[in-house]
């Protein structure tokens, strides 16, 4: 049986927060780009402009990227269009603070390589930064006991879209009957899976 794990929620703990980490270092950045924003008004302005691209998502299912919001964001609260290498600074900055959310348990760094010995694994995720899930995975020693890492930004759906089962499904050379899906939320996790013929 090979087996297929979903990312946050999962492998990691995490906090889905968009403010609650703390982000003084994007701020002082926004603030040098010419953005005059409170700290308050900051993160009330990226997360209307991060829900407004959830929502579109929402309806398809389509994944947005990091830079997409970044660029919408920054399109606002400068008032011109921002340079690409801001929005990547930018990008890069608040995801490193973001990250302090993310906390990896001791359990889940001892139990995979152990499950790697015997099975072949894979991670399926939805996130809009394309390397910070193999970013974590390295991070916890466990990039190697995955044969593959499917992220919906590379795929471009993001779960419970068939397209991204699919992609997983592909890049381990197995079929759907073969496979479990291990997962923390109900649709993405168990639903989607179960229709593209996986275990759940």
């Amino acid at each position: 049986m090979h087996i297929l794990f979903d990312f946050f929620g999962t492998l990691v703990d995490y906090s889905p927060s968009r403010t609650e980490q703390g982000y003084p270092r994007t701020h002082a950045l926004l603030r040098g780009l010419g953005a005059d924003r409170t700290y308050d008004e900051f993160l009330a302005g990226w997360s209307r402009t991060a829900a407004a691209y959830d929502l579109l998502s929402a309806r398809d299912d389509r994944e947005f990227s990091m830079l997409e919001v970044g660029t919408a964001f920054l399109g606002e609260a400068l008032s011109r269009a921002p340079a690409r290498t801001d929005v990547e600074a930018f990008v890069a900055s608040y995801l490193s603070e973001w990250n302090k959310g993310v906390r990896y348990p001791a359990e889940v760094v001892a139990l995979v390589p152990r499950l790697a010995r015997d099975h072949r694994l894979a991670v399926v995720t939805n996130t809009h930064d394309a390397a910070l899930v193999p970013g974590h995975l390295a991070a916890m020693g466990l990039l190697g006991s995955f044969d593959a890492v499917i992220t919906s930004i590379e795929v471009g759906w993001r779960k419970p879209h068939p397209k991204i089962y699919a992609a997983a499904l592909d890049a381990l050379g197995v079929p759907a009957s073969s496979a479990v899906f291990v997962g923390d939320t109900y649709r993405p996790d168990f639903l989607g899976p179960r229709r593209a013929g996986m275990q759940a």
